[in-house]
């Protein structure tokens, strides 16, 4: 498990990480039920889903995932939201940039996932 950590204004930031990083880690999400568009959309379930990488569930309510937390909004119609595929793999790769105060992990910038990873996590919002 990459362990890194910093600090906001509230402190909020903070315990977020924390508990994207330990908390849930050993809770194994069920196989999702999102009908997946390619291999590489099935790949990006599997890390939104894996505790120990994605770990989407842990904020974020998504079909067919296990346990699912209410800190973020719910994950459905995305392609709709963001029809620019840029914008949403801005947004996996670095919310800080669009938002500052956000609690999501930058996933791409602290190498969290991979840009092949977080292609693939993108594939498969763009599913839901």
């Amino acid at each position: 498990m990459r362990k890194f950590f910093f600090i906001d204004r509230t402190g909020f930031q903070s315990i977020a990480l924390l508990v994207w990083l330990g908390l849930g880690a050993g809770v194994t999400a069920m196989p999702g039920t999102a009908r997946a568009q390619s291999p590489d959309a099935e790949a990006g379930r599997k890390i939104a889903f894996d505790r120990g990488k994605g770990n989407c569930l842990t904020c974020h309510v998504i079909k067919g995932g296990d346990s699912p937390g209410t800190i973020g909004p719910e994950l459905k119609d995305l392609k709709a939201k963001y029809p620019d595929r840029d914008e949403l793999t801005a947004i996996v790769s670095d919310e800080t940039k669009r938002n500052p105060t956000t609690v999501m992990p930058p996933f791409g910038r602290n190498h969290i996932l991979t840009e092949q990873e977080i292609s693939a996590v993108v594939d498969f919002l763009q599913t839901l």
